[in-house]
């Protein structure tokens, strides 16, 4: 039976043409609508209020069924409302039937002047780093399946992310494989084996430790080469959709090129047993 999260990741294309061109939402005729509300939750490993946006899809007050979960990452700088723009995308996919009935979380980063990486940071310099990996993989998850109905396992869930969100779900969904069934990477802030010098990656922390604010050893633990292995001994199967804008700006390194990067990326991904792109 095809994975319920599998088949919310069979309607990303769609998902990403209308995230290029949000404009071309919408076909003329009324579809069932969906609603974004803003909440929040108390994180224990945060020891703060953590900030979120929830689109619930049409008929959710009304039914008792449970419902597949997008986790949406927002990318560096940005805040939870990015993702909102996808609310027409979300109605749309769904009544025609291209992706099942879906909740999708839009949680709030704002720390390491929005840099963070979603990775727990050992960086305790200036405006110092936080455990955000465990408060969103262990809190939050917690706290969505506790306040909605949703489909509580990794066949019922997914994380999706763009630019720096696209790193967070990208190693979300390797290093947290009980967790996560599928993924969507947009244009991922990956760099291998390190971020070239000039890169904003070094600037904020997230891969920092003491006061010092990048360690390149801290970045090569936690960057997705370094989770092949384990996840291939999970022998789980990880559908997973990679994309990089074709509007990129030219820059003089083809190190620092996202297309470049993320052709590296779907290149050695590709060779682990159960992958698929």
């Amino acid at each position: 039976m095809l994975n319920r999260i599998a088949s919310v990741l069979a309607g990303c294309a769609a998902l990403v043409v209308i995230l290029l061109a949000p404009s071309a939402v919408g076909s003329g005729s009324a579809v069932a609508a969906g609603e974004i509300t803003s909440a929040s939750f108390r994180s224990a490993t945060l020891n703060e209020s953590v900030a979120y946006n929830v689109y619930l899809p049409a008929g959710y007050a009304s039914s008792a069924r449970s419902y597949p979960v997008l986790y949406l990452l927002h990318g560096r700088g940005d805040t939870m409302s990015a993702w909102t723009q996808m609310k027409g995308a979300l109605d749309e996919l769904i009544a025609s039937g291209e992706i099942p009935p879906t909740i999708a979380i839009m949680p709030d980063a704002p720390w390491s002047s929005r840099a963070s990486y979603y990775v727990d940071s050992e960086y305790r310099g200036a405006d110092p780093g936080r455990p955000v990996e465990t408060a969103f993989t262990k809190d939050l998850i917690r706290h969505v399946d506790a306040t909605y109905r949703t489909v509580a396992d990794r066949s019922g869930r997914g994380v999706a992310g763009y630019s720096m969100g696209g790193y967070g779900a990208l190693r979300y969904s390797l290093a947290h494989p009980d967790l996560f069934g599928a993924a969507i990477v947009l244009s991922p802030a990956v760099y291998y084996p390190d971020p070239p010098s000039d890169s904003s990656t070094r600037e904020f922390g997230a891969f920092g430790r003491g006061n010092r604010l990048f360690v390149e050893r801290i970045y090569r633990h936690l960057n997705y080469p370094a989770l092949f292995e384990s996840f291939e001994a999970t022998g789980l199967s990880l559908p997973m959709f990679i994309a990089v804008g074709d509007d990129e700006y030219k820059t003089p390194s083809p190190r620092t090129s996202s297309t470049t990067s993320t052709s590296r990326l779907t290149s050695s991904s590709t060779r682990l047993s159960g992958w698929r792109t």
